[in-house]
């Protein structure tokens, strides 16, 4: 019969009860056969997140297989994010969600669905759930290329105090702890300080702030939690350079170095707090679960990407802003049924968001603003239901079946340009379709379709004119749709190793998106992209475990031309060695392959290798439980790689002309940091 384990915390579709079905629990990956609707999905634990290091806290991500996140300004500003032939920008089409609350923001002022995790506290994450393309019924808005949801814990099994001092003046401590408080309540703390200068010859400065208290009752089959969050920070952030002015190494008389600057003054403040609550039910086949949040969001980012090429006297920079206030409830019940003879469990859900945000964007010098090239007030308001029926039609196959319908409201007040206001309206009808054949032989077949979407931002859709140049602009629809297929498999069949192989195919009407450095809705017409993933887990004893994930990805636009940013393949190999002792080990290679920058393909981006080591060891336990000492090693190899690559027009200072260049943000050289744990 079908699992009454559907719609537990990852709200998958289960049978755990299948003839043959392999119940392996993999130390760090819950993905074992009979756990998934897909061979791209599933669970990673929170052992995971131990044993490797991560520069930043966006790069939890990169544990999602075949996922690549870089940095190309200041460690206060979103990543960027590589998967499946995306360069998915600061987010667009991979949502992410953080303790229940979605961190993507529709209509940002620095890009369509900015996804900023550098509130995130590796520390409080207990597990991030991921699945990859239109395939789920759950998922709406921009989880095209996929989505991952990173829960947070809610209770501590001790309460610790942390230390992380490394190099660049790189400093940051982190103290959490629960108890229980009475009447089965338990009360959550965690705060994190945080510094950075970094390797860049004007420092980084980065100051951040956080805390999370989270009170909860009950268990995990029923009960409630509610959390309130505080983040802010601000930064002065080395944007990238042309090669051409690290090449020549001098402009104005003075040296220029990897890691200089053109602008020692861009960079940003940003701040988020909120409130989130939920309350689950789990008896008698059924599950229910209703959750809300309420979140208020601040930004002011400065950036100078082209230098003197619009602005020979005063320079480029300009700063995007974004103040918004958002709100959002989910609600959903499962239960098992019969359907005919079949044994049947169905869901249904309810989703909805509004945001109501100010967004502009402003010529700056020196963070002064002196003019203004576009701001709006906007109200932007997403509503999604859903239900999907798994039916078992045998004892080997199995299948789900979903709709999607999500309704899109836009209204947009223009403060500059009164013919860029207006409302619109779109909606959309996602169909999802999984087949689960297996187990035979400890080996599981997937075959999943499905249209999803991404929205565009609101401003986009009710412009009339180019707010820089005033040239007549088309209007755009408010959700782009997207199809996708994939055939995959996944197998236990040799002792120790799970494998995985997944053969995909991603479609998008349109890739039209807002363009929050200029201003302006830019269409870069259909997209086809096609590609293969290979994933492997080998657990060697009690002790070894070994990660293997390759991804190469095919991508072009519909004409035929290169998609711009769109990596060709990307690859992950790490090998850890657990409890030797008091000693654990791990060490990663991380490779992010070359793709076109121009739509010609007459420009390539280069391929970066780099490695990362992490060595720790256990504490005695007489200074407390879990107390351990870390040494964290970033690009062990130091090598010269960089962290992003683009090609376009820019002007130096001195020049006199434009000059179309590649512009690179560098990795950071070899980095240390040492963390002492302690318990209490």
């Amino acid at each position: 019969m079908l699992s009454t384990l559907f719609g537990t915390a990852h709200a998958q579709t289960i049978v755990a009860h299948l003839p043959q079905s392999v119940e392996v629990t993999g130390r760090h990956y819950d993905n074992a056969i009979g756990s998934s609707d897909a061979a791209s999905q599933g669970v990673i634990r929170a052992e995971l997140l131990k044993s490797r290091p991560a520069q930043r806290p966006g790069e939890v991500l990169e544990f999602v297989p075949g996922l690549i996140v870089t940095q190309h300004s200041g460690d206060g500003k979103a990543n960027q994010y590589f998967l499946r032939g995306f360069n998915l920008d600061h987010g667009t089409d991979f949502a992410t969600s953080v303790n229940g609350m979605p961190v993507n923001l529709p209509s940002h002022g620095h890009g369509q669905g900015y996804t900023d995790l550098n509130f995130l506290m590796p520390e409080l994450v207990q597990r991030i759930e991921y699945r990859k393309g239109p395939y789920f019924a759950k998922s709406g808005d921009f989880a095209s290329a996929g989505a991952a949801d990173i829960a947070y814990r809610q209770r501590f099994d001790a309460p610790f105090a942390q230390l992380t001092l490394g190099e660049h003046a790189h400093r940051r401590a982190v103290a959490g702890g629960s108890t229980m408080i009475g009447n089965g309540l338990a009360l959550l703390g965690a705060v994190e300080l945080m510094g950075n200068d970094g390797p860049w010859t004007v420092p980084e400065g980065l100051r951040k702030r956080n805390a999370v208290l989270t009170l909860s009752g009950g268990d995990a089959a029923n009960g409630w939690s509610a959390s309130a969050m505080g983040y802010s920070a601000h930064w002065t952030g080395t944007d990238q350079v042309p090669q051409r002015l690290i090449d020549a190494g001098r402009i104005d008389g003075r040296g220029f170095g990897r890691f200089d600057s053109l602008d020692d003054s861009t960079g940003g403040r940003t701040s988020r707090s909120s409130l989130s609550g939920e309350w689950h039910r789990n008896g008698d086949g059924r599950l229910t679960r209703v959750a809300a949040y309420l979140m208020r969001y601040r930004l002011a980012l400065y950036s100078n990407f082209s230098y003197a090429l619009e602005r020979p006297d005063t320079g480029d920079q300009f700063s995007q802003q974004d103040r918004r206030t958002v709100a959002g409830f989910s609600a959903s019940h499962a239960f098992a049924h019969q359907l005919g003879p079949l044994p049947a469990r169905s869901e249904i859900g309810l989703q909805l968001r509004h945001d109501r945000a100010r967004v502009g964007l402003f010529d700056t010098a020196r963070r002064e603003v002196f003019g203004v090239t576009r701001e709006d007030d906007l109200r932007e308001t997403l509503a999604g239901a859903y239900g999907q029926s798994a039916l078992e039609f045998t004892p080997w196959l199995r299948g789900v079946f979903g709709l999607r319908a999500d309704a899109l409201r836009t209204r947009v007040d223009s403060l500059i340009l009164a013919d860029n206001s207006g409302a619109a309206r779109d909606r959309q009808l996602s169909p999802k379709l999984a087949l689960i054949a297996g187990p035979f032989a400890k080996t599981e077949v997937f075959f999943n379709a499905g249209r999803g979407f991404h929205s565009n931002d609101a401003r986009g859709t009710t412009a009339r004119f180019d707010p820089k140049s005033g040239a007549p602009v088309e209007r755009v629809p408010g959700l782009a749709a997207s199809r996708g297929v994939e055939l995959g498999l996944r197998s236990e069949a040799l002792p120790g190793l799970q494998s995985s192989l997944a053969l995909w195919k991603l479609d998008v009407d349109s890739e039209l998106v807002y363009v929050g450095d200029a201003g302006a809705t830019e269409a870069s017409g259909a997209s086809r992209r096609r590609g293969v993933e290979w994933n492997n887990r080998w657990a060697i004893g009690r002790h070894g475990l070994i990660d293997a994930d390759f991804a190469w990805t095919h991508a072009r636009f519909a004409n035929g031309d290169r998609i711009p940013h769109a990596v060709d393949r990307v690859a992950s190999i790490a090998m850890t060695v657990r409890e030797l002792g008091s000693w654990s080990a791990s060490l990663q290679w991380r490779y992010l392959g070359p793709g076109a920058l121009v739509e010609d393909n007459s420009v390539r981006s280069l391929s970066s290798l780099t490695t990362n080591l992490r060595i720790a060891y256990q504490l005695p336990a007489s200074l407390g439980k879990d107390s351990a000492l870390t040494l964290d090693v970033f690009n062990l190899a130091d090598r010269r790689v960089d962290d992003i690559q683009y090609f376009y027009e820019s002007r130096l200072p001195g020049e006199a002309e434009a000059v179309a260049d590649r512009h690179v943000h560098p990795a950071e050289p070899r980095t240390l940091r040492v963390t002492l744990r302690l318990g209490f």
